[in-house]
């Protein structure tokens, strides 16, 4: 089971649903020759971008990269919403986007806490 349990949302699979109906009346209009359902299904694709990024940025999407495994159901919201995600493409349009800098981990000099390999090290 991978850690990162990407997309598995409220936010997510809102947007994937109405998308999907979308993406299904664009293709019955395609086979029915009916302009005004592909326009329609074409316009419901493109309204799955903005309910997707709201729902985001209201708690229901979660943050990329690993999460603790309580994180994980998907009636849990996020915490971190306020303050937004770092390298997250969806809290950056809405300015909340935290830089790498506040997030990353001190780094450790090269070398360091690491055993020699062979004795002549």
């Amino acid at each position: 089971m991978s850690l990162y349990d990407e997309g598995h949302t409220i936010a997510g699979w809102t947007g994937l649903g109405i998308a999907a109906v979308g993406g299904c009346a664009v293709g019955l209009g395609i086979c029915a020759d009916s302009l005004p359902l592909i326009v329609g299904g074409l316009a419901l694709a493109a309204v799955s971008v903005p309910v997707t990024w709201v729902l985001h940025l209201s708690g229901w999407g979660k943050p990329p990269g690993v999460r603790p495994r309580e994180q994980w159901p998907l009636r849990v919201r996020d915490a971190q919403t306020r303050e937004g995600h770092a390298a997250c493409v969806g809290c950056r349009p809405a300015g909340r986007e935290r830089r790498a800098a506040e997030t990353a981990a001190p780094v450790a000099p090269k070398g360091a806490g690491v055993p020699p390999s062979s004795p002549a090290e």
